[in-house]
């Protein structure tokens, strides 16, 4: 099955919400166990969160790694808006974590460099991916932490929809509809590979890590 792409923003307000209130915490309790399994010795620094949508991983992570700064960035700002809600709430956490709103690559950072880089589910909605791959590797101080994780594509459309009944059969039809669509528009592992050697990451790994999920990690040379 041919990869079809979808629309690069989720900028609706109706569909910021239903992502905003969805229940994703299996798939965002996977990406932060991994994390920490994988990066037990990060403990300090700074880390960079690109796509991070409502900012649940991104808090997720504020909250385990106490020491580390976080900037996530996403250009939709209805996504965004949730996310900073949350961190009204919690000064401690907010004296930590910057939410930015902008586009990879031209997005205004307040680090040149970042000792962590992570994403879960923006690769697949890039229409050219390598822009994902040149801004980790422009933006990565020397040694530091990838973690990428993302949906991969199914075989065929019929596998896709059996996926999309397993994990969502009680979403909303917002939720159905674009996980659907996400799945199609997905990289399968060797895509992703084909990728990383394009872009010189080949220190990078990449494994999948659900019936429905990969993820590239490791540590740049």
């Amino acid at each position: 099955m041919q990869r079809t792409p979808e629309p690069e923003l989720m900028n609706e307000p109706e569909q910021a919400r239903a992502y905003a209130e969805a229940d994703f915490d299996e798939a965002n309790s996977l990406f932060v166990d991994l994390f920490a399994s994988r990066f037990p010795d990060f403990h300090s620094g700074r880390l960079l969160d690109l796509g991070c949508g409502p900012a649940d991983i991104t808090l997720r992570l504020a909250v385990a790694l106490p020491g580390v700064v976080i900037d996530g960035v996403d250009g939709a700002g209805e996504m965004l808006k949730f996310g900073r809600e949350r961190l009204a709430l919690d000064q401690a956490l907010a004296s930590r974590v910057t939410l930015i709103e902008g586009l990879i690559p031209g997005v205004e950072l307040p680090a040149s460099q970042y000792q962590a880089l992570i994403s879960n589910s923006l690769l697949h909605h890039l229409h050219e991916p390598d822009v994902l791959w040149q801004t980790i590797a422009g933006l990565a101080a020397p040694g530091a932490i990838v973690m990428i994780m993302d949906l991969f594509r199914p075989p065929d459309r019929d596998r896709a929809a059996s996926l999309v009944e397993c994990y969502a059969h009680d979403a909303l039809p917002i939720l159905r509809e674009d996980f659907y669509h996400s799945l199609l528009a997905a990289f399968r592992p060797q895509e992703v590979r084909e990728q990383l050697a394009r872009c010189d990451l080949r220190s990078l790994q990449v494994e999948t890590v659900s019936d429905r999920h990969l993820l590239v990690s490791g540590r740049l040379d």
